[in-house]
């Protein structure tokens, strides 16, 4: 199990750049973690009681692990994956009940003093096994049972950690699609995936909001128009009929305007009852032409507008009786349809102030007047990056995240090359899982996207999310190295 083939060494093949940034990160992280964790009383970042000490225990086990996972041979992790992949389950489902409440999510096992968080291990067993199946003989995304496998692959765990209270980490696995879009998936689903977050975005964002003196809201009236407009776009992208687009442009369009300018003239009513009207009809009319020209794309373009408005008007539903009245806050925060300062908002608010004052070049290591004095909430674990950008400034906050799209770029490059669908499909999973982290927590620490609770690869304190990111990676840099090996 040790690779050792002759006089082979995988020490020549492997991608040192990668590795150098990996290291640099992780300094980085260090240096941060001391800055945000730094107490007045206790300069002693080397002491295994500070959060800065700890770190660095975390660091080297870290290195520790990447280099006997560099040791092993390459084929041991597609050949272990199925069953690492269903240890994994059966251990996050564990949790749910092993597990003791803390913040109001149970996914935390506790081994003595040691706390670890199953759901960061998981992601790399998932990788492991999405690449083992995408690589079976035979196997193609087209295939509607076969995407349907893969799809449960990447949603088991993700149920899962949801029931375990983590949406943040269960959202992490949506990443995944874009490993499927890479492999084949048609981009009519990502599409999909686009207009959903669109429909959620407008109909929340402008929900209260009215078209002059009607009773039509703004929120729905936006996004019933997309879905007439996206529904019959892709009729002329995907099926290349002119005549049957323009006739459901013009009787669409044409419709909505007439009831628009009677609701605003004549009779003031809500037009989006009649916008209602016109998508049933253009259901119809398509299912109608899928049956007479015997094109299956029409019923999934039929599919898609019955879905988008199911989706649409389920968001009400969603919104009070799925998620959580602090999840609901925050994406009302973030919209800007209330203002909580002192609640749900005081974390964005206190991190941007704190990016902010750090200017153009920081205020210098362990001088950070926000964080030194503890007004960011998890500045050392999610909010992290608010310690980079006042100490650091503009420029160091800029430089980390040049480091970050160097590594995005390393692994595009390196997944690019691998020989086998195994490698490559692996390598896209780590790369979207970085990429997913990288922006998520940037964005939510400029109050860019919601609070939900992720770390920054290789800088949030913590022993859990480090050692997952870096056997992800670990793990991707042996299987690179054995790529002119698997060439011949």
């Amino acid at each position: 199990m040790v690779a050792n083939r002759g006089n082979r060494s995988i020490w020549k093949s492997l991608d040192w750049f990668t590795i150098a940034i990996y290291i640099v990160l992780m300094v980085f992280g260090w240096i941060s973690v001391c800055g945000a964790s730094y107490d007045f009383s206790d300069m002693d970042f080397f002491s295994f009681e500070s959060r800065a000490g700890k770190q660095l225990v975390w660091m080297g086990l870290s290195l520790g692990i990447g280099f006997v996972l560099l040791m092993l041979e390459e084929r041991i992790y597609e050949m272990f994956a199925p069953p690492v992949y269903w240890m994994f389950m059966g251990l996050l489902i564990a949790t749910i009940f092993l597990s003791h409440d803390v913040k109001g999510s149970r996914s935390w096992l506790d081994f003595g003093p040691l706390r670890l968080q199953p759901a960061e291990f998981a992601k790399f067993a998932t990788a492991l096994y999405l690449a083992k199946f995408m690589n079976s003989w035979g196997y193609t995304i087209h295939k509607f049972k076969n995407f349907l496998k893969t799809l449960g692959i990447v949603l088991l765990p993700m149920a899962i950690i949801i029931m375990q209270k983590e949406t943040g980490s269960a959202l992490v696995y949506t990443a995944f699609f874009l490993v499927f879009y890479r492999e084949g998936m048609a981009g009519s689903v990502l599409f999909s995936g686009i207009s959903a977050v669109l429909y959620f975005v407008v109909g929340l964002r402008f929900q209260a909001d009215f078209m002059g003196y009607t009773p039509t809201p703004i929120g729905r009236f936006s996004v019933l128009l997309m879905i007439i407009l996206f529904s019959i776009g892709m009729v002329w992208v995907y099926c290349e009929n002119s005549k049957a687009f323009w006739r459901m442009i013009i009787g669409s369009l044409g419709t909505v305007l007439f009831a628009l300018l009677f609701s605003f003239y004549v009779i003031p009513f809500d037009v989006t009852y009649v916008m209602v009207i016109i998508i049933v009809a253009l259901i119809g009319y398509l299912i109608y032409l899928g049956v007479s020209e015997r094109v299956r794309n029409y019923f999934f373009i039929s599919a898609f507008a019955f879905c988008s408005i199911g989706f649409h008007y389920s968001t009400d539903y969603v919104m009070n009786n799925v998620l959580e009245s602090h999840q609901r806050i925050r994406i009302n925060v973030l919209l800007g349809i209330e203002d909580d300062p002192a609640g749900a908002g005081y974390n964005v608010n206190q991190s941007k102030i704190a990016i902010g004052s750090g200017g153009l070049t920081g205020k210098g290591f362990l001088n950070g007047t926000q964080t030194k004095l503890k007004y960011v909430p998890e500045q050392d674990t999610d909010f992290i990056f608010c310690t980079v950008g006042e100490e650091e400034g503009f420029l160091g906050a800029s430089a980390v995240l040049l480091l970050f799209m160097a590594l995005i770029l390393r692994l595009i490059h390196m997944s690019e090359r691998q020989p086998t669908t195994f490698g490559r499909v692996y390598g896209y999973s780590v790369l979207s899982i970085f990429l997913f982290h990288l922006f998520i927590n940037v964005g939510m620490v400029l109050g860019l996207t919601p609070v939900i609770g992720i770390p920054l690869p290789f800088f949030s304190y913590g022993g859990s999310s480090l050692w997952g990111f870096s056997i992800l990676l670990f793990i991707f840099l042996r299987i690179d190295a054995e790529r002119e090996h698997l060439k011949r």
